[in-house]
C-alpha cells in the first residue's frame, strides 16, 4: 500500500505545479503579444503598400506598347520610359504607390501620399504607363490626344485607354518643337544619354534628377535590348 506523501512533500509538489502553470502563462501571453505585434504591424503599413503586394506583379522586361505601328526607336525609348516608372505586368491601370484603377475612360486624378523622397508628405496624382499628373496630361492631351477633336475634349475627359497613354506620348516624344531637341535623331545617332538627360525633368527617375530608383542604372541595357527587338518586329511586319 502507497503511503500518503508527508506535508512538506506535498508542499513542494504543490509549488512545483504552480511554477509550471505560471510557465504555460507566460508562454501564452509572449505567443499572444507577437501575434498582436504582427498584426498591428501589417495595419500600420501604408495602405498602397499594401496594395501594391496584393495586386500588382514587377516583370523583368517592359510590357508591350497598346499602341500599333510607329518608329521603333520612339517605342523603344517609350517601354524604357516605362521601365522606370511603371514596370509593372498593368502599367496603364497603375497609380503612383501600386494601386491599380479598373477603369480607364479618363485620367483617375486621384492624389496619393508621397511616402518617400524630397516630395515627401506631398501627394501627387500620377498615373498609367507614364505617370501622367492630372495636369500634364490635359495640357498634352489637348495636343496630341487621337480624340482631341471630340466634344469631350473641351471639358478634359479626354480618354485614359492604353492605346490613348501611348499614342500622346509617342506623338509628344516625336514633336521636335516640344522638347527643342530631335529625340528620333539622337537615337539613331545613339546618344540615349542625351535623350535621357532631356526626358529627365518630365520622368524624373530616368537619371540626372532627383528621384532615380533602382531601374535608372539598367535603363540603357534596357533601351538597346528593347530596340533590338522593336526593330525586329518592324523588320519582319508585325508592327501594322
Amino acid at each position: 500500500m502507497t503511503s500518503l506523501p508527508s506535508s512538506p512533500s506535498r508542499h513542494l509538489a504543490r509549488q512545483r505545479r504552480i511554477q509550471q502553470a505560471k510557465r504555460r502563462r507566460a508562454v501564452t501571453i509572449a505567443i499572444l503579444l507577437l501575434l498582436g505585434v504582427g498584426v498591428l504591424s501589417v495595419r500600420s503599413l501604408p495602405r498602397t503598400s499594401l496594395r501594391q503586394i496584393q495586386k500588382t506583379v514587377w516583370v523583368s522586361h517592359p510590357e508591350p506598347l497598346a499602341m500599333t505601328g510607329g518608329d521603333p526607336y520612339i517605342r523603344a525609348l517609350m517601354r524604357t520610359i516605362s521601365a522606370a516608372e511603371s514596370n509593372i505586368s498593368k502599367p496603364y491601370n497603375v497609380l503612383y504607390g501600386g494601386q491599380l484603377v479598373p477603369q480607364l475612360n479618363r485620367h483617375p486624378n486621384i492624389c496619393v501620399e508621397i511616402v518617400a523622397g524630397p516630395n515627401q508628405g506631398h501627394c501627387t496624382t500620377a498615373a498609367g504607363r507614364y505617370q501622367f499628373l492630372t495636369s500634364t496630361w490635359q495640357e498634352k492631351a489637348r495636343q496630341y490626344h487621337p480624340k482631341s477633336s471630340s466634344w469631350f475634349g473641351t471639358w478634359g475627359d479626354y480618354s485614359f485607354d492604353a492605346e490613348s497613354q501611348d499614342l500622346v506620348v509617342y506623338h509628344w516624344l516625336k514633336d521636335s518643337s516640344a522638347w527643342s531637341f530631335d529625340i528620333p535623331t539622337a537615337l539613331r545617332d545613339g546618344r540615349l544619354d542625351e535623350v535621357l538627360r532631356r526626358l529627365s525633368g518630365t520622368w524624373t527617375s530616368l537619371g540626372y534628377g532627383i528621384e532615380s530608383n533602382s531601374m535608372t542604372t539598367r535603363l540603357p541595357r534596357i533601351y538597346d535590348n528593347l530596340l533590338k527587338e522593336e526593330l525586329e518586329l518592324s523588320s519582319s511586319g508585325q508592327l501594322p
